[in-house]
């Protein structure tokens, strides 16, 4: 892909395409079921697996639903969120970039505007960022609750961007789904979580950055 055909705007979903970061909040899902029994911590994990993109906080609600069997009270689910908030920020933190990208986010930030879609609470995202020493390079950062749909809209709204200005770099079907409502152009960067999106997706897909640095 040649740095022109790559639009004015490009949109990051983070954990899995920024950084490598699925399994830190696989095993911070293991950590907070633990006590349920190790049958329910491996349907959450499949779970979770599934469905990057998916805020915690839906995730929690459906645990809490379909698989503890209990109705969900807004303020568990709080609670949950923030117990596993910090078994997960300062792992993030520290975990190692996917191949290539703090080169390439280093490369097109000089010509073109970044932006992050995350499933990660707004605050959240910000204070990885930080401690990352990156936000610089971030014109815009959204995370949880809005939608990535949601994320599009905005971003597309606030910089006067159409369609064709932006490209979507995201590994989950959540991602897919926002930049096919959206019309974004979407590339998707692969790993062992999605090889079933990637064996159904036609678009572009790449294993990692250096591919397109």
């Amino acid at each position: 892909y040649s740095m022109r055909s790559i639009s004015k705007g490009i949109i990051f979903d983070f954990d899995g395409v920024v950084v490598d970061s699925v399994s830190i909040k696989t095993k911070a899902f293991a950590e907070l079921y633990k006590h349920h029994g190790d049958k329910i911590v491996q349907k959450v994990i499949k779970f979770h697996e599934n469905n990057g993109g998916v805020s915690r906080y839906e995730k929690i609600r459906f645990f809490t639903e379909q698989y503890l069997n209990i109705e969900p009270n807004q303020i568990d689910i709080m609670n949950s969120a923030e117990k596993f908030s910090s078994l997960v920020v300062d792992e993030v933190i520290k975990a190692p970039y996917i191949t290539g990208a703090f080169d390439y986010i280093t490369k097109v930030s000089k010509d073109h505007k970044l932006f992050i879609s995350t499933g990660t609470p707004q605050d959240e995202i910000l204070k990885i960022l930080e401690g990352r020493g990156i936000s610089h390079f971030f014109t815009q950062v959204y995370g949880s609750p809005e939608a990535k749909t949601f994320h599009i809209d905005k971003i597309k709204n606030d910089y006067s961007f159409n369609s064709k200005d932006l490209t979507f770099f995201g590994d989950s079907s959540t991602d897919l789904e926002a930049a096919s409502l959206k019309n974004v152009q979407f590339i998707l960067v692969k790993n062992i979580y999605n090889e079933h999106i990637s064996k159904s997706y036609n678009g572009k897909k790449i294993e990692n950055f250096l591919e397109i640095l």
